[in-house]
């Protein structure tokens, strides 16, 4: 469908075209409510509290674990506690040696195995997933 205008296209036969009006312009969608009249200008009477808009809810990041800088390779101090404390655990897991002695956990795996052939420790189980040995006793 062509749009019409009031002085219409060239192709319009001449009566027809002086009986065409002008579109009409909407700002707003018919359908739509009337637009309220804005507040009234504020008096001198003090503003009530509460019932007003809150301010939006900010998320917090949740609680930040501080992260640990463990060791990758041992230096004579911690080999030296390792060798002298470690056996003397009653429960030992690669977990226990990386808190304890501020290694990683590659590296308390290669020190259970190494205690593991000085006969320091023994297995009480192991999985694919978790290790766990104790004090060699004398007996």
């Amino acid at each position: 469908m062509k749009a019409h205008y009031q002085n219409g296209p060239d192709e319009l036969p001449h009566f027809a075209v002086s009986n065409l009006r002008a579109p009409v312009v909407c700002d707003r969608n018919p359908w739509q409510a009337p637009k309220k009249d804005k507040a009234p200008p504020p008096s001198s009477k003090p503003a009530k509290s509460g019932g007003g808009k809150q301010k939006k809810k900010k998320w917090s990041k949740g609680k930040q674990k501080e992260k640990v800088n463990n060791m990758v390779l041992f230096d004579q101090g911690t080999y030296d506690k390792l060798l002298s404390e470690a056996p003397k655990y009653k429960l030992i897991t690669p977990s226990i040696l990386s808190d304890r002695l501020r290694i990683n956990g590659s590296l308390a795996r290669k020190a259970i195995r190494e205690l593991m052939a000085r006969g320091s420790i023994r297995m009480v189980s192991a999985h694919a997933s978790q290790q766990i040995y104790t004090r060699a006793t004398n007996t």
